[in-house]
């Protein structure tokens, strides 16, 4: 049963993670849903099947399969979520949205390095990476990205102005004097 804790305490750190991390999303309770899940103790890892929806705070994320275990030795905790495509999502503390999809979307605790395999997307407040592999190494923020190589397959990057985010916010109201109707 401990074994089982350990490996619900890594789903709960990768949900956490710091790449997109908003304060008050990592003090709020984790809420796994699934059609099934499985628990192999012996081997250290836990199965959910899907749809499997896991939330916490504004964090989202959206698989058909989500896997945990962990190997020899603490750090060594792994968690892959798999979807056509499995989705991450979040709102930012300063309110802008980010998110990432891919089918593969892996998490490696001990080297803290989010890899998004197949069709692999990761947006954030409109600027956005696409390829056949993405791999982000939070602690370094390092990012690659990688195409397939054949064909017109390419690595795209859109990176959007800095007003970009004052284009698209709500404006303030106006300060006018409402006119009111004489009822003669």
């Amino acid at each position: 049963m401990k074994q089982n804790n350990v490996l619900l305490a890594s789903l709960m750190l990768m949900i956490s993670m710091g790449a997109f991390a908003k304060v008050d999303d990592l003090k709020q309770e984790v809420k796994i849903q699934a059609v099934s899940q499985t628990a192999d103790i012996k081997n250290n890892q836990i199965i959910f099947f899907g749809p499997v929806e896991v939330t916490q705070g504004s964090i989202k994320i959206h698989a058909e399969q989500l896997r945990a275990f962990s190997t020899e030795g603490e750090n060594s905790k792994i968690l892959v979520a798999t979807g056509n495509p499995a989705t991450y999502t979040q709102i930012l503390d300063d309110g802008r949205p980010a998110s990432a999809s891919a089918k593969e979307i892996r998490y490696e605790m001990a080297t803290r390095t989010l890899t998004l395999t197949g069709s692999a997307t990761l947006d954030q407040a409109g600027s956005q990476v696409t390829g056949n592999l993405i791999r982000y190494n939070i602690s370094q923020q390092k990012l690659i990205a990688e195409s397939t190589g054949s064909g017109n397959d390419r690595v795209i990057t859109i990176i959007q102005p800095e007003s970009y985010q004052d284009d698209v916010k709500p404006e303030p109201p106006t300060d006018k004097p409402v006119k009111q109707q004489d009822s003669k």
